[in-house]
């Protein structure tokens, strides 16, 4: 089993502390890392690695979601522009990684504060500094599930 399907059994038992809400394609979580300041993702229900491999009514509700999300995901954080990355190299499940940008969130590594997410140092992405508490995690999927079901 892969790691994004351990995390999918994790929601459907109630223990992953970083979902949000399912959708009728894929379920919404919160990142682990926070340095993008709501940092989220949507995962897809079915274990494909790529986008073609889905019925296609299946993939466009998966993209119409995603895009929801996306939009949910920008009002509840703040968003000056939205980055949207579905990648797979790592984790081969479909994925969305939705980051929610701001200007100067990148400053200090000679990009003036532009640029895509990994020109951030990974080890500083990923640090656990970055990880929210208990307490800001509930304030970010409350945030984020308010804005959610407004859109829905």
């Amino acid at each position: 089993m892969c790691f994004v399907c351990d995390r999918i059994n994790m929601i459907k038992k109630g223990t992953n502390p970083f979902f949000v809400k399912e959708l009728e394609t894929g379920y919404v979580v919160i990142g682990d890392n926070q340095h993008f300041k709501g940092y989220s993702i949507f995962i897809c229900k079915e274990h494909t690695t790529e986008l073609f491999q889905l019925d296609c009514s299946y993939k466009m509700k998966f993209l119409e979601e995603m895009s929801i999300v996306a939009e949910a995901v920008s009002k509840a954080f703040g968003a000056e522009k939205m980055n949207y990355e579905l990648l797979g190299n790592g984790d081969t499940h479909l994925h969305w990684h939705l980051f929610p940008r701001v200007s100067g969130d990148i400053d200090n590594y000679g990009n003036n504060g532009k640029g895509p997410v990994w020109w951030y140092p990974m080890e500083k992405m990923y640090s656990d500094d970055n990880k929210p508490s208990y307490i800001e995690l509930e304030e970010m999927r409350s945030k984020l599930l308010k804005e959610l079901n407004n859109l829905l």
